[in-house]
């Protein structure tokens, strides 16, 4: 019987072969996480395309709407919500506000600052693309069983801890 191997299982047997003094075995979990997110981010982009919007562009609407009201934040602090540099900031914001989504204005609390902010048009559509959002994730995770999902986020949580500082 032929074992079926994914892609990442081919690559391994063959790294096995050329190279059997190398343990490859992280390559089953590192290179599947990897193509994995790949896979994700095909099927997450598909809803922002949707409502006309890149992940980038999502991602500064959601950073707003999670502000609450009065849905607004400074350019750096959405850069810093981001993780943009404020060049890549500046282009998505040019963007969203010559779609009418949000807009820049002078910053009551410090004479030299700006603020953004969404738009009611901008609001209106951020809360049906995250409601869209959502469906697709829970889409995407239903492919695992609820305890399966609910231990591999806690293995996640775990893992990127020993790379990202909680706040």
């Amino acid at each position: 019987m032929t074992e079926h191997l994914d892609h990442v299982g081919r690559i391994q047997q063959a790294w096995e072969k050329e190279r059997p003094d190398l343990d490859v075995r992280p390559q089953g979990v590192i290179g599947r996480l990897h193509r994995l997110a790949g896979h994700l981010t095909e099927e997450l982009t598909l809803v922002y395309r949707r409502y006309g919007l890149g992940e980038g562009e999502f991602d500064v609407l959601a950073a707003l709407r999670r502000a609450g009201a009065p849905f607004e934040r400074a350019p750096g602090e959405l850069a810093a919500f981001t993780m943009v540099t404020t060049g890549a900031m500046t282009k998505r914001l040019d963007r969203l506000e010559r779609d009418g989504l949000v807009a820049r204005r002078p910053s009551s609390t410090d004479g030299r600052g700006r603020v953004v902010a969404l738009t009611e048009a901008g609001r209106e559509l951020i809360d049906r693309a995250f409601t869209d959002h959502m469906r697709n994730e829970r889409r995407l995770l239903d492919q695992l069983s609820p305890e399966d999902a609910d231990r591999l986020e806690a293995i996640l949580t775990t893992w990127l801890a020993g790379f990202e500082t909680p706040r």
